[in-house]
């Protein structure tokens, strides 16, 4: 169980590096979860430069910010844990979202080449993918057709991503550079 007793919640926009750095530069944390993230769907011919920006901007510069910003204490403790929030969609690529698939399978490339360089200092650095999970960003699709396609026939819990995450940051202590799928099957 954890305690929620020492928490603060610190707000920035995480689009704006100046934001972000200074919300964050004097704070040391443990594991860092890269979580932040956008869709702006629409097909690559129709997609305006704003859909492409944000969804880049959010996903890939944001994480870009904060990583860069907490790694330093991180090195200095030697230790901790990354874990970024990457999807399905940046492993297998989605018609429509030719930006959210560049922004994902960015962070899939982000997580192998930092994990090569900060292991020494005893930094894990991991991504999880997953699928079609219960969420804000999903309530929209046609779930109960999109179920056909996954072999455990149901969407995910966003309990059970949050699940491996927790085994990324705290149990998997031999573990790095890895992506984690979490799709019920749907992508091998």
């Amino acid at each position: 169980k954890t305690s929620l007793e020492n928490s603060e919640t610190i707000q920035f926009d995480i689009t704006d590096k100046e934001s972000v750095r200074s919300a964050l530069e004097n704070i040391e944390v443990d594991v860092l979860v890269n979580n932040a993230g956008i869709t702006k769907d629409n097909l690559f011919f129709w997609m305006s430069d704003e859909e492409w920006n944000s969804v880049i901007d959010t996903s890939v510069n944001g994480t870009y910010y904060v990583t860069k910003t907490l790694l330093k204490n991180m090195i200095s403790n030697k230790s901790g844990a990354i874990i970024n929030i990457a999807s399905v969609s940046g492993i297998v690529g989605n018609a429509g979202q030719t930006n959210y698939s560049a922004a994902k399978g960015a962070m899939i490339a982000f997580t192998k080449a930092l994990s090569a360089e900060v292991a020494r200092y005893n930094i894990r650095v991991n991504a999880v993918a997953p699928g079609l999970i219960a969420s804000e960003m999903t309530k929209d699709l046609p779930l109960k057709e999109m179920k056909k396609s996954i072999p455990m026939q149901r969407i995910g819990k966003p309990e059970e991503v949050a699940e491996c995450v927790f085994f990324l940051a705290d149990k998997a202590t031999y573990v790095t550079g890895e992506v984690l799928n979490i799709s019920g099957g749907m992508v091998r």
